[in-house]
């Protein structure tokens, strides 16, 4: 066992490192990384682990949100567990709970939705009623004793997968530690101004909570709403539906049954998880007027770009001319490209030619002297000759 621990660090450690490298923790961290990951082990083994001070922090873009960034230890920590309880949790969620989650994701969501959008329309040839909803603060509203209870039962007959006393002293540490306990403030404490309470751990109730950021929130937000998934398909009969954290849709042929089980959905959430729904966010209507999901809006026969990512996108064109601007460098070129097409790459999914082409076309931009765009607008290509300035 003490042999497979440490093997399983480094493979925590090396998933952790995949989307972190070259920032300061990180860093950090590798420059003794053999000697921080068998530090790690002694104290695991010896039951004397505990978490770093976190780093609190406000993000403005795609939204507002308060950020507690776990130190880079504690990620290793993190992905350990993810890797231990995962598998197990994957195959129990239901097919349509998409966050966090090989192989699904933001788009796969978005497919499935604009599917059952047209399987239970018929081909769009009869009514159907769509029935979307969103949860009041939801990670800050997670009540960690309930979140115990359900991992527990989740886990509980899967205990010869996984070292039991191991996964729940590590899980009993990563739930109960308090992240707002000598957190470090990064920037000004002016930067929570316009924050909502209900998005942010100083103002949760008591042992509820968890810090938006760390990957086993993520996993966490699946497993608290994973017996609310199975009540709306199992109990309530719905076959359309599908879940991403806490944005859900309902499709149904009976706008009174949706108007039904809206008033059922309340109450279990309310009983069985503690939670309340958004009351500014129920939306129920008609399919052909279509409804927004995950950054697209969806509609008979095509799907649509979300206002967030046509606004970011157009920002993210004009970027490009500050960047370019001043004397221009490989770096320069390839942060230029690697925006564009991340962006391009996103929006060929949906009907956005008209958008790419405003975005790109209507006016004179400096990209065009370094490169061109393939694909009817849906790849920039930096020109040869500028390939290695």
């Amino acid at each position: 066992m003490d042999q497979q621990l440490k093997y399983d660090l480094f493979q925590a450690y090396y998933d952790a490192r995949r989307n972190k490298r070259n920032t300061i923790n990180q860093i950090r961290f590798e420059i003794e990384y053999e000697r921080n990951l068998l530090g790690l082990y002694e104290q695991i083994i010896q039951r004397k682990y505990e978490i770093k001070p976190s780093i609190a922090f406000i993000v403005n873009e795609p939204v507002k949100r308060e950020i507690f960034a776990a130190d880079f230890s504690d990620r290793v920590i993190h992905h350990l567990i993810f890797n231990y309880i995962n598998p197990i949790l994957d195959e129990t969620f239901i097919y349509d709970s998409y966050s966090c989650r090989k192989g699904k994701g933001t788009h796969f969501g978005i497919q499935r939705m604009a599917g059952f959008l047209k399987a239970c329309s018929e081909n769009y040839t009869r009514d159907c009623y769509v029935l979307k909803l969103d949860l009041k603060g939801y990670f800050m509203s997670i009540n960690k004793h309930l979140l115990w209870q359900k991992l527990q039962a989740m886990l509980l007959h899967q205990r010869e997968r996984f070292d039991p006393q191991l996964v729940w002293y590590l899980l009993e540490k990563v739930i109960r530690t308090d992240p707002k306990q000598g957190c470090i403030i990064r920037g000004n404490r002016d930067d929570w101004e316009g924050l909502p309470p209900t998005k942010s751990l100083f103002y949760a109730k008591p042992d509820c909570g968890l810090p938006i950021g760390n990957l086993t929130s993520q996993l966490f937000s699946n497993v608290y709403l994973h017996d609310f998934d199975c009540y709306v398909k199992n109990e309530l009969g719905v076959e359309y539906y599908g879940r991403y954290v806490d944005d859900f849709v309902l499709i149904h042929p009976d706008k009174l049954f949706l108007k039904e089980v809206l008033g059922k959905i309340q109450d279990y959430l309310a009983e069985q998880s503690a939670l309340e729904l958004h009351t500014g966010k129920i939306y129920l209507q008609h399919y052909a007027k279509g409804f927004a999901f995950l950054g697209a809006y969806i509609k008979p026969y095509r799907c649509y770009a979300g206002k967030r990512l046509k606004r970011n996108f157009f920002r993210a064109v004009g970027e490009t001319d500050r960047l370019l601007s001043d004397q221009v460098e490989k770096k320069t070129l390839q942060k230029v490209r690697s925006s564009l097409n991340s962006y391009l790459g996103v929006l060929r999914h949906y009907s956005t030619y008209n958008i790419r082409r405003d975005a790109l076309l209507k006016k004179p931009h400096l990209f065009f002297k370094y490169g061109y765009f393939a694909g009817n607008l849906k790849k920039y290509k930096v020109k040869r000759q500028y390939a290695n300035v």
